[in-house]
C-alpha cells in the first residue's frame, strides 16, 4: 500500500527530528499517548505540570482549547493553561496551537493571520491539519514566536471527508505524527536571547 502524503512527509523529516545535533525542543501540555513521546522531544503533559516549565529550550504547545471555543460555557477545562502556554511560548520562542478563530487570540492580543509580528517576535498563520494527514480538515492557527524557518505548508492532496464533530474525543484531539514533526522542525529554528536582541519577556 502506498503511503498517504501524511506519511510521506513524516518519513522525510524524521531523520532531522531526532539526530543527535539537533537543539533540544519541549512539547507542553501533550498526550502522553500522542506522536510526541517517539520524537526526540522533552515531554511535559498534564502529569508532569507542562505551567512549571521555565526554560530554557524552545516550545511546541498544545494547550486545552475548549475552554477557548465556541461552547466554552460547557467547558470543564481549566482555561488558563492557554494563558500560561502563551507566556511560555513569548519567554522561550516557538509554537502554540489551537483551533482556527480560538478566542484566545483575543484575549491575549495576539496577532491574527495577515497581522504584523508582535512585540515578541510572534505571528500567526493558518492551516488545514488534512494536508498532515488529519482525516478532518480540521482548521487550526499557529501562534509562532521568533521562528525562522520557511514556513512551508504540504499541498492539500485529497478532499478529506472527515468532520472533526462527528469524531471520536482522542480523533480529533491527536495530532498527525507529520504535523508534530513540522512543528518541532519549526521550533527548533527559534531565534536565541542574543540573535533576537533581548532576553525574555
Amino acid at each position: 500500500m502506498s503511503p498517504t502524503p501524511g506519511e510521506q512527509l513524516a518519513r522525510g523529516v524524521t531523520a532531522a527530528a531526532v539526530t543527535l545535533e539537533a537543539p533540544p525542543v519541549v512539547a507542553l501540555y501533550v498526550r502522553p499517548d500522542g506522536p510526541y513521546p517517539g520524537l526526540g522531544v522533552d515531554i511535559w503533559d498534564e502529569a508532569r505540570d507542562a505551567t512549571r516549565y521555565d526554560g530554557p529550550y524552545p516550545v511546541v504547545a498544545h494547550p486545552p482549547c475548549a475552554p477557548w471555543g465556541s461552547e466554552w460555557q460547557r467547558s470543564t477545562q481549566r482555561a488558563e493553561l492557554a494563558v500560561r502556554a502563551v507566556q511560555q511560548v513569548q519567554r522561550w520562542g516557538g509554537a502554540l496551537e489551537h483551533p482556527a478563530a480560538s478566542r484566545l487570540w483575543q484575549a491575549r492580543g495576539l496577532p491574527r493571520p495577515g497581522d504584523t509580528a508582535d512585540r515578541w517576535g510572534g505571528i500567526t498563520i493558518s492551516v488545514l491539519q488534512s494536508r498532515f494527514g488529519h482525516a478532518a480538515p480540521k482548521p487550526t492557527w499557529l501562534y509562532l514566536v521568533r521562528v525562522r524557518a520557511p514556513l512551508v505548508v504540504p499541498p492539500c492532496v485529497d478532499d478529506p471527508q472527515g468532520r472533526v464533530r462527528a469524531m471520536k474525543v482522542d480523533e480529533r484531539e491527536r495530532s498527525p505524527v507529520a504535523f508534530a514533526l513540522w512543528l518541532v522542525e519549526l521550533a527548533r529554528t527559534v531565534k536565541t536571547g542574543n540573535e533576537w536582541g533581548r532576553g525574555g519577556v
